[in-house]
């Protein structure tokens, strides 16, 4: 059933714009600063394995095992935020990631690095979904492709300023500690602040919303509230609801197979580059291209997509450009060769993202959503530790990274794939 909000447009269009203002900046900050505590082992690794004696495949598998510990408390933790409120959780989830991430700086081995992989894994589950989740309680269906994309230009953000700043934080050396370890504490304490912040500036829903003027706060509640209705009308909003449907594991795999990309090139970018002789100052600015080159294209296919109200072929195109450009650095030996194609790929990887996550709130509602989310996440999400095992697996110490890029091409056309499987959905007005 349409949801008719012509004669409120003028309202409602103010109402989200306010909303975006208000939420998506803070909310963008905290996603950069997690996906950096997240990969910024990639540039540890330079002098790490070396001053703690671990080989390229304990890194992989430590790099890896984060995921397990995120797919494990990936659904608990999206049940509780539904729960307890996003204010709370979320600021607990922050707070004690950015303990475990700093605290990576006092590994010594493989036991210890693994083991605080694995707990960061467990502190951060639950919080892209669940702000996936937050989202649902502020934007109406036929914005969230250009939310979800704006929220997640955070994504290739993080590594366009993570990429130069953890360079240049290896290269400080003082009091004892080396420039891994240093960069392990400066990029855990924001985490830490922001999570004390969230208590304070961080509603849970609208009706929290001191900021929203009252009309604001009745038009949202009331337009969300329809919609939230027509979902659970023609569509799933129990736990065993969202368990059992087929949509939410096509969606899963989908993820899998865009999220073993993205890992599998962002925690072998800076070895990449490294194994063409690049000194580390430089590294961190030329692993900084592909996610200058993601991060626009991100933002405008989701709001072309949500423009012409159209996902599957939006999603199809990207997976297939994500595909191509991989394909493509997979013939290169040179450098510029390969950095050129992967920032061709990283568009595609990156602008898969907010397309893909328009579908699974198009059939789940209340904590139905709150379970298919954490689902889809958890589950693709354990791509992250294949990713860098198929990297490591096929490179095996050579420095040729041609074998692993392929690999990664053939990834991204799983979502292509799957999404070319899954019946027609109605368009992005209808629920």
């Amino acid at each position: 059933m349409a949801i008719d909000t012509a004669p409120d447009q003028s309202l409602g269009e103010r109402t989200l714009r306010h909303v975006r203002w208000r939420l998506l900046p803070f909310l963008g900050l905290l996603y950069i600063v997690s996906y950096l505590d997240r990969v910024n082992v990639s540039f540890a690794k330079l002098t790490m394995n070396a001053a703690i004696g671990i080989d390229d495949a304990t890194y992989a598998f430590g790099a890896g095992i984060f995921f397990i510990g995120y797919f494990l408390f990936e659904v608990p933790s999206n049940l509780i935020l539904e729960r307890v409120g996003a204010r709370r959780w979320i600021a607990r989830i922050m707070i004690t990631w950015g303990l475990v991430s700093a605290g990576t700086a006092f590994v010594t081995g493989s036991t210890s690095f693994v083991a605080m992989r694995f707990l960061l894994g467990l502190a951060e589950a639950g919080f892209f979904p669940g702000i996936l989740l937050y989202l649902t309680y502020w934007f109406p269906a036929r914005e969230r492709a250009r939310v979800v994309g704006l929220f997640m230009t955070a994504l290739p953000l993080s590594g366009l300023i993570g990429s130069p700043l953890s360079a240049a934080l290896m290269r400080i050396e003082t009091a004892g500690l080396m420039g891994w370890q240093w960069m392990f504490i400066f990029e855990g304490l924001p985490a830490i602040l922001l999570g004390l912040v969230c208590l304070v500036i961080l509603p849970d829903e609208p009706r929290n919303a001191g900021w929203l003027g009252r009309d604001e706060r009745e038009w949202l509640e009331s337009t969300l509230t329809a919609e939230r209705e027509a979902v659970a009308t023609g569509g799933h909003v129990t736990l065993r609801a969202a368990l059992v449907q087929p949509r939410v594991w096509a969606l899963a795999l989908a993820y899998f197979g865009v999220v073993l990309a993205l890992y599998g090139f962002n925690f072998w970018l800076p070895s990449l580059i490294s194994a063409h002789g690049v000194a580390l100052q430089y590294t961190g600015w030329i692993a900084a291209l592909p996610f200058l080159c993601g991060a626009p294209f991100m933002v405008w296919w989701g709001r072309r997509s949500d423009r012409l109200g159209e996902r599957r072929r939006h999603l199809i195109a990207v997976a297939l450009l994500g595909f191509a450009g991989f394909a493509a650095a997979s013939t290169f030996q040179s450098l510029p060769g390969q950095i050129l194609c992967i920032c061709i790929a990283a568009m595609g990887v990156y602008a898969s993202f907010p397309i893909l996550w328009t579908f699974p709130t198009t059939f789940l509602a209340g904590t139905a959503a709150a379970a298919g989310l954490a689902v889809i996440n958890s589950f693709g999400n354990l791509a992250g530790y294949l990713g860098p095992q198929v990297v490591a697996w096929l490179t095996a110490g050579s420095g040729d990274y041609r074998r692993a890029l392929l690999a990664l091409g053939l990834s991204m056309l799983t979502p292509a794939i799957v999404v070319l499987g899954l019946r027609s959905k109605p368009s992005v007005s209808r629920l």
